[in-house]
């Protein structure tokens, strides 16, 4: 295991107690363990929360989630085990924005993210920084659209994967910035990326800020833009990229969980009521927001379908515009 998953799931200690949730969540709750399905490997950036929020939900429920990392095919082969789980609350997803992006992906898929699921409550948002190489004659971001619109097709961009949150944010924001023309780059992961990165022979990355902030923190790399709507806790001296010049530019990779469709509604209401309760808690929180986790408050499952609706038709169009598939 890598020292940075090691140091992660070092994190997975107990939290302090808190007050137990309402008769009605506990009564409602699966009467046997409940499975939370994670289609990524295990000490990876979505597991490691998963498993933070699991460890304080069980706390104060009958019983225990248990997580179960299922990869291949991207989130595919996870995603499905949860689509074709009884209808009872037992097995419950936690994914990520590649939920809202899979099926215009794949030409096939078995199941529907929409159909098949119910979406219980959104946990939180991650954003993506924009680094570019020390010696990059570019210093700002004005610069660096100025720099690619004037030589088309000249420089490259990394990404940490075809078709990944971090791929998807780049194409959306060289879209939004007037349809600027850069080469992709696919490598497994950000960090097989980042030696190119640092010699220069590829110059500009977009990565999530778990990622990034190390780097930039050594002052290797520059970092010139963040991808929330206004600037973060994280970097507050780094400006958005709505305020160099891409107004509206906004992009995350996120964590949901989600139910198989048909879940009778008190059981997604009890599993939403124990979720939120965690995310309530103080440390977590925190330990959450070090991953750069920015943890969403009091969502309701009506609120994350329509975030989830809202992401699917964001991300669809520039799918089909950069031509993005994958077979």
């Amino acid at each position: 295991m890598h020292r940075r998953q090691a140091l992660a799931l070092g994190a997975l200690a107990p939290f302090a107690a808190t007050t137990p949730l309402s008769a009605q969540t506990t009564t409602d709750w699966p009467s046997q363990a409940v499975r939370l399905v994670v289609p990524f490997a295990a000490g990876g950036p979505t597991d490691v929360p998963a498993r933070l929020i699991a460890d304080e939900m069980s706390r104060n429920l009958p019983n225990r989630l248990v997580v179960e990392n299922r990869t291949g095919s991207g989130i595919v082969i996870g995603t499905d085990i949860v689509a074709k789980a009884p209808k009872d609350g037992l097995t419950v997803l936690y994914s990520t924005i590649g939920h809202a992006v899979v099926k215009a992906l794949f030409p096939r898929v078995p199941f529907d993210p929409v159909a098949d699921f119910t979406p219980v409550a959104l946990v939180g948002k991650v954003p993506m920084i924009m680094m570019v190489n020390k010696d990059f004659p570019a210093r700002t971001l004005p610069e660096f659209i100025a720099l690619i619109r004037a030589n088309p097709g000249k420089y490259d961009y990394a990404s940490s994967g075809n078709g990944g949150a971090v791929h998807l944010a780049t194409e959306l924001f060289l879209h939004m910035a007037g349809g600027l023309k850069m080469n992709h780059i696919a490598f497994r992961g950000s960090a097989p990326a980042m030696p190119e990165l640092l010699s220069g022979r590829i110059p500009m990355l977009i990565d999530v800020a778990a990622g990034a902030l190390p780097i930039i923190q050594r002052g290797d790399l520059r970092p010139l833009a963040i991808s929330t709507r206004t600037r973060s806790s994280l970097v507050p001296d780094l400006p958005t990229f709505i305020e160099g010049g891409v107004p509206d530019y906004e992009a995350y990779t996120w964590h949901m969980m989600l139910v198989p469709s048909g879940t009778p509604t008190p059981i997604v209401n009890a599993i939403n009521a124990a979720t939120n309760r965690a995310l309530e808690v103080e440390p977590l929180r925190r330990r959450l927001e070090e991953m750069t986790v920015e943890v969403v408050r009091g969502s309701s499952p009506a609120d994350a379908a329509a975030f989830l609706a809202a992401e699917i038709a964001k991300w669809e169009p520039v799918i089909a515009a950069a031509g993005i598939r994958i077979d």
